[in-house]
């Protein structure tokens, strides 16, 4: 397989032929012939992870094509680190200094407040008024700083603000019909959610709206700490209208000024800090609560986790803690990842049980696996259909080519990497390969002869050998048989009279096909379309073992690959073998000519037999011509009308390069999939309705493409048109969702 190595700068990128038993000192010498940087002076990091000495490639998951970036070492420079330390001694000094400067505060009185007075006091987070108390009057540089702390916190901390950022306290309720347009009052606001409860704001009355049922106010809002304006907000004042006091100075304060500023006990209404239990200190909750006992006494012994929040009792943890950890951070076990995985600066890696117990691990280090591509594994998946679709996987014509098995998997047609068929013993099968691996398979074309899996000793990881024993009918031999319009028998097989009513099957030929067929692709591996299985019997095999043999028949619309027909449908679509990502470059092939297996070079197409003569010279493609009921549903499909215009340009390309814009313009931003009931929101964006409910039960109220606000109480109508035509562009693809 091959890598890439780039610089941090990405000024510099090359590509590696490795195997995945490289060790990383191996891979340094590689990384040096060829970018020049000695081993010495390399440092190889690889997600997140920097590559040691006596380690393979295998131990960190690396995989084929992966970035792997390399930082060269710089030589330290002993003056520069001097003065460095130098530096950084002054600066402490200058920062001790300063925090001494800053706790040299002497006490002192003000004009306006003393201490116990109960004061709203600006939250500079929240940007809102809470009830606090001052405790404390100091002077610090010739300016008064006032040390308050919040009557909802009884065990908080004090904290000092600025004079301008305290007020005294809102007492007095105004009525309704007593307001005035341009009066300054205060009122409870929710920014998010208007009609929740909220947080306690100024605002400036514009308009005063009263019914028999609804009193509202209109108004400029004043939000944060510099008080910026929120104009035209309309606010249901649920009651609770409190005018703004002023400060007054000690001297003039009445008696009755006195018995209003201190704490009288009773609270403003603020949102709970929980919405399960509304902050109810006698009712257990999981939220704010133990997250396992959901008990909330004993909260000098609650443990919070510094991802997700959640509270543990130390003695619910399992195994339970004696004491608070002295660590800075602590993660619940939900959240803690394995430490196997995390590898600390100027650690070794840690090797894994699977790892230790695989091939290539300690006790098999010898042995390698070699350069190719059996052991990459996939890097994609396909999600487009399920991997139980039976029939033709929209957007893969007739005649695509891949260069690997892995790709044929990674498109979903045939999803094993190694097995010749793929199915379920419950169900049916879904795809097989000919490759020419049983020597009583026929191959004539559009009716084939199989013969069925099993009856081999592959141990010692074998991929193929001779049979050794009889053939049974189950597992993939019985998913097969399933897929034949008959009643299954397991004992004389059986044979369909309507062998169109089967099951499909879709069928890959592999090159390797070619010793024993004229119908195999020149190189790579063919998708040649659907196949029904016609009849399946036992018979004696030329081993002189019992195996089970298949007869499947083509029932494809699309002509076949090897035909003339076939092969101008091919150049017309401008299918061409489709190679992984990088392996060009990797392999440095110029000019786009395919080496054949003899090592020749090739100007025909790959996907296509020669036994026909030479290939024919280039038709010019074949644009997709959109069905009449198709091009009227997109039509009708008006608030996504510059969409269907940006994907019908591509309509003269071909039908793969316009399935391929669809997909990229009706992709959900939510699970980056095609959307299934889709749901055009105002600002034009599609939604899957699945996941913009669920964006919805989080609190999140707006368009999660473009964060265009939504109301709460958005109804959520499914674009039943826009379903229709991605249904009939892709069918089948709502099996997986």
């Amino acid at each position: 397989m091959y890598v890439q190595v780039r610089t941090i700068d990405g000024e510099r990128n090359v590509v590696l032929n490795i195997s995945k038993l490289t060790t990383v000192d191996e891979f340094k010498a590689m990384v040096a012939k060829e970018m020049l940087v000695q081993p010495e002076y390399q440092r190889l990091f690889y997600r997140g992870k920097q590559l040691e000495n006596g380690y393979k490639l295998f131990d960190y998951n690396v995989n084929l094509n992966d970035v792997i970036q390399l930082m060269e070492k710089a030589v330290a420079d002993g003056l520069s680190e001097e003065k460095s330390s130098t530096d950084s001694y002054s600066e402490n000094e200058n920062i001790d200094d300063k925090e001494e400067t800053e706790d040299d505060a002497v006490e002192a009185e003000s004009r306006y407040y003393k201490v116990g007075d109960s004061i709203d006091c600006m939250d500079l987070v929240y940007g809102a008024w809470f009830e606090a108390t001052i405790t404390q009057i100091l002077k610090r540089e010739n300016n008064l700083v006032y040390r308050v702390k919040w009557d909802a916190e009884e065990d908080g901390d004090a904290f000092d603000v600025d004079e301008k950022h305290i007020r005294p306290r809102a007492h007095r309720l105004i009525d309704f019909c007593d307001l005035e347009i341009g009066q300054r009052v205060m009122i409870n606001f929710n920014i998010e959610l208007p009609r929740e409860i909220g947080y306690w704001y100024d605002l400036k009355i514009v308009k005063i709206h009263k019914t028999r049922t609804v009193e509202q106010l209109t108004g400029t809002l004043y939000v944060g700490r510099e008080r910026l304006p929120m104009e035209d907000r309309r606010v249901n004042p649920k009651g609770e209208i409190f005018a703004i006091e002023e400060p007054k100075l000690l001297r003039d304060r009445t008696p009755e000024d006195n018995e209003q500023v201190p704490n009288s006990g009773t609270r403003r209404r603020i949102p709970a800090y929980c919405a399960s239990c509304m902050d109810n200190p006698g009712r257990d909750c999981r939220e704010c609560g133990c997250r396992v006992c959901s008990g909330k006494e004993d909260a000098h012994l609650l443990l919070l986790c510094d991802e997700c929040d959640c509270a543990y009792h130390l003695g619910c943890l399992n195994p339970p803690l004696t004491s608070i950890p002295t660590e800075d951070e602590w993660y619940c076990p939900e959240c803690k990842n394995d430490e196997n995985e995390i590898v600390k600066a100027g650690d070794k890696l840690k090797q894994s049980k699977k790892k230790s117990k695989a091939i290539g691990g300690e006790q098999d280090g010898k042995r390698d696996w070699g350069k190719g591509m059996a052991c990459v594994g996939r890097t994609r998946e396909c999600t487009l259909v399920p991997p139980n679709h039976r029939g033709p996987v929209p957007g893969v014509e007739v005649g695509t080519c891949w260069k690997f098995r892995l790709q044929a998997s990674e498109a979903g047609v045939h999803r094993p990497h190694v097995a010749g068929i793929h199915g379920r013993e419950t169900d049916c099968a879904y795809s097989l390969v000919l490759s020419g691996g049983y020597e009583d398979d026929i191959d004539n074309g559009d009716e084939f002869l199989y013969t069925g899996s099993g009856g081999r000793d592959l141990s010692g990881n074998k991929r193929t050998a001779e049979q050794s024993c009889d053939q049974t009918l189950t597992r993939m031999n019985k998913a097969l048989a399933l897929n034949c319009n008959a009643k299954l028998n397991n004992i004389d097989g059986a044979e369909a009279k309507d062998w169109r009513g089967g099951i499909p099957v879709r069928v890959v030929r592999n090159y390797k096909l070619a010793k024993h067929s004229k119908y195999a692709p020149v190189d790579g591996n063919r998708y040649d379309g659907i196949y029904k299985v016609v009849k399946y019997y036992p018979q004696k095999g030329k081993s002189g073992f019992s195996v089970w043999r298949y007869v499947l028949r083509r029932d494809d619309p699309a002509p076949a690959p090897w035909t003339r027909e076939g092969k101008r449908r091919i150049d017309a679509l401008g299918l061409e073998m489709l190679y992984p990502d990088g392996y060009l470059e990797a392999t440095k092939k110029a000019d786009g000519k395919k080496r054949s297996k003899r090592g020749t070079l090739k100007e025909s197409n790959p996907c296509t037999s020669d036994e026909e003569g030479p290939a024919e010279k280039r038709q010019k493609r074949e644009g997709y011509r959109l069905e009449k009921d198709l091009s009227d549903l997109i039509r009708k499909d008006e608030v996504n009308t510059k969409l269907w215009d940006e994907c019908r340009k591509v309509l003269l390309e071909g039908k793969v390069p316009f399935l391929r814009r669809v997909s990229e313009r009706f992709m959900c931003v939510c699970c980056q999939e095609i959307v299934y009931r889709p749901v055009t929101t105002p600002c034009a964006h599609n939604i899957c309705f699945s996941c913009l409910k669920r964006s919805f039960s989080a609190g999140v109220y707006s368009c999660p493409s473009c964060r265009h606000p939504l109301e709460s109480n958005y109804r959520m109508i499914e674009n039943e048109t826009l379903a229709s035509i991605l249904l009939s562009l892709y069918p089948g693809y709502q099996a997986g969702r």
